[in-house]
């Protein structure tokens, strides 16, 4: 049996085990992905590194890693590949010969999703909410499709302005970070939540609804619930939206290829989405 799971906190939700079993039922193999929520269990973060190798020795092939761990389990790793240190956080764990190593799958799953959701148009300028491991993977998807302007708000500043400038020294693209919350967003073309706020443990709006204008594409990267209160809010007021769907589809295909070594059918998984979407 292929042994593999997710690792984060209030993940109870997730749609990660039915994507990736059906899709290992549909290629004949045994796959077994499990939930290890921390929050659920009564793990300490600090409870990440040891628990990382403990699944390895009990014969994992490999893990999903989502908030709040991201960017934290690189410290518990081997090594990392190409696509975890353009983006500097990981949410996919390979283990092989007794050694981990970590992948990102977030920045293609949420620059394919976009890309398709402004049928092939440029962002723009683009206010971007949160800067922790999803942010990171996100916002480096918004410099991939040469975003005019980017600028980052986090509730902690100092991770807004690291992330920022390691953009900046990475592409020379005009990246901003910001610890006040946004005031005014007249000037921007997109608006993009990367926090958690939205999901069913975080229920709100990241962002004053009345800054939302139906001049913005507004996406979010919350997958459960799929329609979230911002989005909501957004298609209100006429907005187009992206939905957290595209990203979760595409980062799943390849981190199934990464774990399994099987190359994933991404539309099959679509549609094994919204059917348990739908159920």
């Amino acid at each position: 049996m292929i042994q593999s799971g997710l690792i984060g906190r209030n993940i109870l939700a997730s749609r990660s085990p039915w994507l990736h079993e059906q899709e290992a039922k549909a290629q004949g193999l045994d796959l077994r992905y499990d939930l290890f929520d921390f929050s659920e269990r009564g793990l300490a973060d600090e409870a990440l590194g040891p628990f990382l190798l403990e699944l390895r020795d009990r014969g994992f092939v490999g893990v999903n890693v989502t908030y709040p761990f991201k960017q934290a389990v690189i410290d518990s790793l081997d090594s990392l590949a190409e696509s975890a240190r353009l983006v500097g956080a990981v949410n996919t764990v390979a283990m092989r010969g007794g050694r981990t190593t970590g992948h990102n799958t977030d920045m293609h799953g949420f620059r394919d999703s976009l890309a398709g959701g402004l049928a092939g148009a440029r962002p723009g300028r683009v206010l971007q909410l949160g800067a922790g491991g999803a942010g990171a993977a996100v916002a480096s998807a918004l410099v991939s499709l040469d975003a005019a302007r980017l600028d980052i708000f986090d509730v902690d500043p100092e991770r807004a302005e690291a992330l920022a400038d390691h953009l900046r020294r990475q592409s020379g693209k005009d990246v901003r970070g910001r610890g006040a919350p946004p005031t005014e967003t007249g000037s921007f073309d997109g608006i993009v939540n990367a926090t958690p706020i939205g999901m069913n443990a975080h229920r709100g709006v990241p962002i004053d609804p009345d800054l939302i204008d139906e001049r913005h594409w507004v996406a979010d990267i919350v997958y459960f619930p799929l329609e979230t209160e911002l989005l909501r809010v957004a298609r209100a007021k006429g907005c187009r939206t992206i939905d957290g769907s595209g990203m979760v589809i595409g980062q799943a295909a390849q981190a199934f290829e990464i774990i399994t070594g099987h190359a994933a059918d991404t539309e099959r998984m679509r549609r094994s989405f919204f059917a348990t979407n739908a159920a």
